[in-house]
């Protein structure tokens, strides 16, 4: 087998997918196929099956779950055309990648960055098999848009920090073993007084409350710490630098926030593209379309939004060169991500009618439950991860230069 290093051409990429197509015919469970990826969620299923759990171990050993990460943490070491073949093969089987959560999507893209190599070499590698869940901790009650005006506290102590003060909308905290934090550790400055600190969620002092939302679920917690120590080693980066560091990891979430990757997403809701489900609840015409004219415009507008987005996305990952990683152009995908996530749901519920409006009992199945609860569920999506008009200011300022308003301004 040609290595990663020595894959250039196209001879060389056939030579890996058909080692690809080997072991995942050998390591892929087939009573996984095309089924729903538990295990890559916030809080995972409650007791995952045994074709779950080797699979999660075959991926993880491999470092296929992070195929492009570094293989010296544990990563796959696979260059980004190599990476695509995986993710081609992948498809063609119906296979979904065990290993995420915010450990994948933006903690360990920013500890590969701004870690020390024993913080790389402690965290990444248990990341990569899945073993380690991983919660944020930004938002406070008082500081979620204006994050930097957070008020929780670590306090120098010598060989440790003492931590105090609360988190909210916490993902995932009831269930995560790890927390990355921000920090105030200087009082007298803003942006140049946190710190960016790895908390373990078993210490004493932290306590975690679900908050419970109108879809039903409960994916966020309120985060409490009462006199946790955290040792000195588990600060990332230089004390009062972690605000550079913390919008670098926000880079990461909103990249992949802007393709539809949500932890928290229910499941079970319906995956018929939008025209089969109007032919399915509306009927067809005699010419085998949607049968309402209008609601059919708006289905077909919504389809071209969304592929021009998919498309988009593509081109813009195929930009991204070297470990230059995402840009200020994730605020400008996140919005219209949220919007292409948020229109969907909205014209679903319109093809349903009264089917798409059940909370529960009999008269409704299982998937339009569920699509009533993602309904619900996407109306957060232009909120987490920097709301819209967050990723607006970002826009006007990083990419357009536009200036801060004067005081005052009409």
């Amino acid at each position: 087998m040609a290595s990663a290093a020595a894959i250039r051409d196209d001879q060389d990429l056939d030579s890996f997918r058909a080692e690809v197509r080997e072991w995942l015919e050998a390591n892929f469970p087939a009573s996984l196929r095309g089924k729903d990826n538990a295990m890559a969620t916030i809080e995972g299923p409650a007791q995952p099956s045994a074709d779950e759990l080797a699979w999660q171990r075959a991926i993880g050993e491999k470092g296929w779950g992070v195929p492009t990460w570094p293989k010296q943490y544990g990563g796959g070491g696979l260059g980004r055309a190599e990476a695509r073949v995986l993710g081609e093969e992948m498809a063609r089987i119906g296979a979904h990648n065990p290993i995420g959560g915010m450990g994948v999507m933006m903690f360990g893209p920013t500890l590969l960055e701004y870690g020390t190599e024993a913080q790389k070499q402690q965290h990444i590698p248990p990341i990569c098999r899945g073993e380690i869940r991983w919660c944020q901790g930004y938002s406070e009650p008082n500081a979620g848009s204006d994050l930097a005006a957070l008020q929780c506290r670590a306090e120098d102590r010598g060989d440790h920090f003492l931590v105090n003060g609360q988190k909210t909308w916490t993902s995932g905290g009831q269930w995560a073993d790890w927390c990355f934090a921000l920090v105030r550790t200087d009082t007298t400055r803003k942006h140049e007084g946190i710190s960016f600190l790895l908390i373990d969620m078993k210490s004493p002092g932290v306590e975690v409350k679900p908050i419970r939302l109108i879809s039903g679920q409960s994916p966020f917690a309120e985060t409490f710490f009462t006199d946790v120590q955290v040792p000195k080693e588990n600060l990332v980066g230089p004390l009062n630098g972690g605000w550079s560091i913390g919008k670098r990891l926000l880079q990461h979430e909103r990249s992949s926030l802007s393709g539809g990757s949500s932890s928290t997403r229910p499941r079970g809701a319906e995956d018929r593209s939008l025209g089969e489900l109007a032919k399915h609840y509306l009927g067809a015409d005699a010419e085998g379309r949607v049968s309402d004219g209008e609601l059919r415009a708006k289905i077909a507008r919504h389809e071209m939004e969304a592929r021009a987005f998919s498309l988009t996305l593509r081109r813009a990952a195929l930009e991204v060169r070297g470990n230059q990683g995402p840009s200020a152009a994730t605020s400008i995908m996140k919005n219209v991500g949220a919007k292409v996530t948020q229109d969907r749901a909205e014209l679903a519920i319109e093809v349903m009618g009264m089917n798409g409006l059940g909370w529960e009992g009999e008269g409704f199945s299982d998937k339009e439950l569920a699509t009533t609860r993602q309904w619900l569920w996407g109306k957060a999506v232009s909120i987490y991860g920097g709301s819209t008009e967050i990723q607006n200011n970002i826009v006007a300022k990083r990419i357009l230069g536009l200036p801060d308003p004067k005081p005052g301004a009409a």
